[in-house]
């Protein structure tokens, strides 16, 4: 299982929820606290205001699902899967994503700083005006992505590959040309100066 940033652990967790049938549930206004849910369908589940606090997801069926303002605060998600989840407003301060799917995922808006997503093949997800900063996206595939207006000050990228994303808008300061794949990503004026000057090179006019 991938590690959470400075080897912190999964919180533990209480009681567990197994193999129930979410699937379009109204999740407005729930409140769960360190809960493990096990093969549990979320599919087209929906609602405003939930929370989910240390709680661990594994298995789980988030396909088609639609989060607003919701909080899923220092979580664990194990080999869910996101298809054509949306998260509009939501706060995922300090979850840690394993093995997980997210095809066509649109996240929009909200707080995902200090989020771990290692390895995660993000290709055909899309991030707009989000804060991820101090995220993990050490070795993350983001080719093709869209990551707009994202706060990604302090993030680990190394290794990650950019190919071809659009970034535009995006805080790219924590970018090392050097370690980071940016071929053909789409990026503007002021972003090519930043990239330009972690190069060492002298930008005038």
């Amino acid at each position: 299982m991938a590690d959470r940033m400075h080897g912190r652990p999964a919180a533990p967790t209480e009681t567990t929820i197994s193999s129930a049938n979410w699937d379009s549930r109204d999740l407005t206004g729930e409140n769960h606290e360190s809960v493990l849910f096990v093969d549990v369908d979320m599919t087209e589940a929906s609602g405003t205001g939930a929370v989910f606090t240390d709680c661990t997801f594994r298995g789980v069926r988030f396909n088609a699902s639609s989060h607003d303002d919701a909080a899923f605060l220092n979580c664990t998600f194990v080999r869910c899967g996101f298809f054509d989840a949306t998260f509009t407003g939501c706060k995922l301060v300090g979850a840690l994503f394993d093995g997980c799917t997210y095809d066509l995922m649109k996240v929009k808006g909200g707080d995902w700083s200090f989020t771990g997503l290692p390895g995660a093949d993000l290709r055909r997800a899309s991030f707009t005006d989000v804060r991820m900063r101090e995220a993990d996206l050490t070795g993350a595939r983001c080719a093709g992505a869209r990551l707009r207006g994202v706060d990604l000050s302090g993030a680990s990228l190394h290794k990650a590959d950019f190919t071809g994303c659009d970034l535009r808008g995006s805080d790219v300061s924590a970018f090392d040309p050097l370690t980071v794949e940016l071929r053909r990503a789409v990026i503007d004026p002021y972003q090519a100066i930043i990239l330009a000057t972690a190069l060492g090179l002298d930008v005038r006019e």
